[in-house]
């Protein structure tokens, strides 16, 4: 459920709250998981903004049923909130996809140089990082090769269903490899020696391949260099 339907399911429940009741209702919802997740450090300020708000207007009712003037208040709060998530939401979803890239910010390494720091790491038994530079060894072989263009912040399921369609044969392969090497990066699932094999194989069966365009199946394998 998102923030902003969650707001709607809450103040739909509000049944005739007094100011008190309304505003620790509105305190615990802030605090479920949908908006904690939604906000960036920077709306602190702007939801505890809020609640002062919330506050003193309702102390200074006049002219309003309390429980009318209450639900009221609670309604506006939410649309607040929910117009605040809305806007940095796009923010989020960007700071996920940086989470998710397949290199590092740090200066580019050849396919060679990632198979290399793959093999060293594990000689040391470091299996986390042999299976994450073995599959960036595996997409910087296709940008040398111009099966995949150069693209920064190319995510590993991106670049798997690239690769894939100039391999079709290997598509499955791919996809394996690619929710691999999130899970160990990004999901902290350790990797053990098996994955850094199977990863190794499929490196060496596309470094032995030519790649075909999907509409090409019936031509001869167009033949890159490598």
């Amino acid at each position: 459920m998102t923030a902003v339907p969650a707001a709607f399911a809450f103040a739909a429940a509000l049944v005739n709250p007094g100011p008190e009741e309304a505003r620790e209702l509105l305190v615990r919802e802030l605090a479920k998981e949908e908006y904690q997740d939604a906000r960036p450090g920077v709306l602190e300020s702007v939801l505890q903004g809020i609640l002062d708000w919330f506050a003193e207007v309702i102390s200074q009712l006049n002219g309003f049923s309390p429980n009318l003037g209450t639900l009221i208040l609670v309604l506006a709060a939410l649309l607040l909130i929910g117009a605040a998530v809305w806007v940095v939401k796009p923010r989020r979803n960007a700071r996920r996809r940086a989470a998710a890239e397949i290199f590092d910010a740090a200066a580019p390494l050849t396919a060679d140089e990632h198979r290399r720091n793959s093999r060293e790491a594990a000689a040391r038994g470091d299996w986390d990082t042999a299976l994450t530079e073995r599959f960036r060894a595996l997409v910087r072989s296709m940008e040398e090769r111009v099966v995949l263009d150069p693209q920064p912040g190319r995510t590993a399921d991106e670049a798997a269903a690239g690769i894939a369609a100039a391999f079709s044969a290997e598509a499955g392969r791919l996809r394996a490899a690619a929710n691999r090497f999130d899970s160990v990066r990004y999901g902290k699932v350790p990797a053990s020696r098996d994955d850094v094999e199977r990863l190794a194989g499929l490196d060496d069966s596309l470094a032995a391949a030519s790649p075909v365009s999907a509409g090409d199946a019936s031509l001869p394998p167009l033949a890159v260099p490598r």
